[in-house]
């Protein structure tokens, strides 16, 4: 079963992509789209029947070379099992709705270009590439699956080939990917030196020796398991765009909206939160590189939650949006909390996803016009998506009953994270990811006021024509509103609940621990009462993680608190992220619905930092300046200097000086006479008898 899942999208990609002059473009939207509801399908089988300890699932063969002996295995595991169903699930209702949004698009010749099937072999070929990834068994498969999402990233952004904006946006994907894939490698390379295999389990077995031990690098002794889980995380940087090499994401919205679903908002961009998981038992011995993680993902949740602030573009407000989501999900993992990582992670697929199709279908009802300027009054035109954006917008802000599981599911996943930061002892994270919450509730309610609510601003006429979009792309909308609901409150004990629930879960050993020996809820418990629900038994005894590095699919420490910690949080933190919520819903109702004039006047005198935003916080700007202008003016130098002075002037003098000089001189020794060359011959064996003779015929 699942040998299927990993192989069926990839049978549709080949078939789809070399095969649709055969079975025609229809069969072939049909056939992938087919393939991806049985992954999908098979996923959730997988999903729920789930039970026992890690199994491995051998393929075949793949590299051997001297020490290094790898197989294509599939491990499977609650990791594992959590984003097949998020890969496959999205994919599949990606799938459909690109039947309608794909359907006429402006940017091909109508029926003279057959563009569908090579849309849809290339969507499930990332998906076949994507799944490769998370269920590796050893880091060169995982390697193979991450540089196969690049590729598949690239073709997709740069879809529309005839736009220069597009084909700009795929090579800087790809050029920024391939800086943080360069970490990535050096990590796996450290790997493979210092432990002799690429395979999980051995990695995992010798992680404790590898925070014993030196290893050297740009001249220096570093601690191995500090600097292998930072060269990883800058593998994970790039995929996940967090910040310094952020820049690509929101310049790959040039992609069709299906795409940005897909690609950067429910899986892609999730590879590099999954990496840092899955390599919890060797990022549990290296705390150094744990706190640089969270460090960065609480400052990229806060960057661009700033940018989102101020952007037009219907699609980049979403983008920025999963940028700053991604950051929540790596400060939970910097601090230890991975299983509120990935609750995060599978909750955010969901309901940014259904955002990004949603923005997708008020696209295709406004006629590709994408900013939000030129929207306003939508919500009777296009109810359907209306309540479905509102759903979505509602779970990304954090709505729900303080103090209490009720809630969507952005609310439980995205608290989590914010109790899990303050009780990892990161205040930095904490106070950043609280201003973050107030920041996307204002600009995500921004997005909703602009588009559905006020009057019609923009073109009359588009206005007038605006529609609801077909049922085959509101059906899954529908299905992944289900999710943006019901996903937190349904999933919230396994993977943020007691102990035990979270154990069971993810296949942790369990240990025993009498309540008045020093471990974990004793400094918690003291300031801020019992720990809520955190005790295995009634028997003055509590429950702690514990086994060996990889024996379950989460590996927490053995000084890891921080889920009995994060439960005895005081209330004041538990309600921060609501408060924040409500916060940024009032100012962004008295900006676009109160009082409509603020945010120009706003704009206007407050320039230089609406500006500030407005431009990203001038990154492209200074990487333009620091990188792209000095690697233009070098390869300018060896074009001109290079390869025009001294190449083709080496040859062109060659070829027209040289040897029109020694032609000349052959032409005038062809004077026609035949004593001439008869004298020219005569000289020759002379000069032939008088070599030999001086060297004595030894040669």
């Amino acid at each position: 079963m699942e040998t299927i899942i990993l192989f069926a999208p990839l049978v549709g990609a080949i078939i789809a992509g070399f095969g649709w002059k055969i079975i025609g473009e229809a069969a072939a939207q049909w056939l992938t789209t087919g393939l991806l509801f049985l992954a999908a399908a098979l996923s959730w089988v997988v999903f729920l029947t789930l039970d026992g300890p890690t199994e491995h699932i051998q393929i075949l063969r793949f590299i051997e070379s001297g020490t290094l002996s790898t197989d294509w295995a599939i491990r499977m595991d609650r990791l594992t099992a959590i984003m097949l169903i998020v890969v496959t699930t999205v994919s599949a209702l990606v799938h459909l709705y690109s039947f309608g949004y794909m359907a006429h698009d402006d940017n091909f010749n109508g029926e003279g270009e057959n563009y569908r099937a090579r849309f849809f072999a290339y969507l499930s070929f990332f998906t076949f590439a994507m799944l490769m990834l998370v269920t590796s068994d050893n880091l060169i498969q995982m390697f193979f699956g991450w540089e196969g999402v690049g590729v598949a990233s690239y073709l997709l952004i740069g879809f529309y080939y005839k736009k220069p904006s597009a084909n700009a946006a795929a090579i800087k994907a790809f050029v920024v990917n391939r800086v943080g894939d360069f970490g990535f490698a050096l990590g796996i390379m450290a790997l493979y030196f210092m432990t002799d295999s690429i395979r999980f389990d051995d990695i995992f077995a010798a992680a404790p020796d590898l925070a014993e031990q030196t290893i050297s690098f740009l001249w220096s002794e570093w601690n191995a398991a500090n600097l292998i889980a930072f060269l990883l995380f800058v593998g994970a940087m790039g995929k996940s765009a967090q910040l310094f090499l952020h820049t690509w994401l929101p310049d790959a919205m040039e992609g069709p909206t299906p795409v940005s679903a897909l690609i950067h908002a429910a899986t892609m961009v999730t590879a590099g939160v999954f990496l840092v998981c899955r390599m919890s038992p060797l990022m549990e011995f290296a705390p150094e590189a744990m706190m640089f993680v969270t460090v960065i993902g609480a400052t990229t949740a806060f960057f661009a939650a700033t940018v989102g602030l101020v952007q037009t573009d219907i699609k980049r407000v979403i983008a920025y949006s999963t940028c700053s989501q991604l950051g929540y999900m790596f400060v939970a993992a910097g601090v230890g909390m991975y299983s509120a990582a990935m609750f995060h992670l599978f909750t955010h697929a969901f309901f940014k996803a259904m955002l990004f199709l949603g923005a997708g279908s008020v696209i295709h009802a406004m006629h590709h016009e994408q900013d939000m300027r030129n929207y306003g009054g939508l919500r009777k035109k296009i109810p359907f998506t209306f309540a479905a954006m509102m759903i979505g917008t509602l779970a990304i802000t954090g709505v729900g009953i303080p103090l209490t599981h009720f809630g969507f599911a952005g609310f439980l996943s995205k608290d989590a994270i914010i109790e899990s930061a303050w009780a990892g002892g990161s205040m930095y994270g904490f106070w950043l990811l609280v201003a973050a919450a107030a920041m996307t509730s204002f600009y995500s309610w921004r997005l909703i006021f602009l588009t559905f609510y006020g009057t019609a601003r923009g073109d009359k006429h588009t206005h007038e024509h605006a529609h609801e979009s077909p049922m085959v792309m509101l059906v899954p909308l529908g299905v992944l509103a289900l999710g943006a609901i019901f996903a937190g409150m349904i999933w919230f004990k396994p993977f943020f609940g007691d102990h035990k629930y979270v154990a069971d879960f993810y296949n942790i050993p369990l240990v025993e621990m009498a309540e008045g020996s020093d471990t974990h809820t004793s400094g918690a418990e003291d300031s801020h009462g019992k720990a809520e629900g955190d005790h295995g038994s009634e028997e003055g005894h509590h429950a702690a993680f514990g086994g060996a590095p990889g024996e379950g699919a989460l590996f927490f420490g053995p000084d890891n608190h921080v889920l009995a910690d994060a439960h005895a949080a005081p209330k004041w933190v538990k309600v921060a992220p609501f408060i924040a919520m409500l916060f940024g819903l009032i100012m962004a109702l008295w900006f676009y619905i109160w009082n409509p004039s603020l945010p120009k006047r706003l704009a206007e005198n407050q320039q230089p930092l609406y500006q500030f935003f407005l431009n990203k916080w001038y990154f492209d700007e200074i990487y333009d300046f620091v990188f792209v202008k000095p690697a233009k003016a070098i390869g300018r130098f060896f074009w001109k200097r290079g390869d025009g002075n001294v190449i083709d002037g080496t040859l062109n003098g060659i070829a027209m000086g040289i040897v029109p000089f020694f032609t000349r001189l052959a032409g005038k020794a062809q004077s026609g006479y035949i004593f001439t060359y008869a004298f020219a011959m005569v000289i020759g064996i002379a000069v032939l008898v008088t070599w030999m003779t001086m060297s004595g015929g030894a040669h």
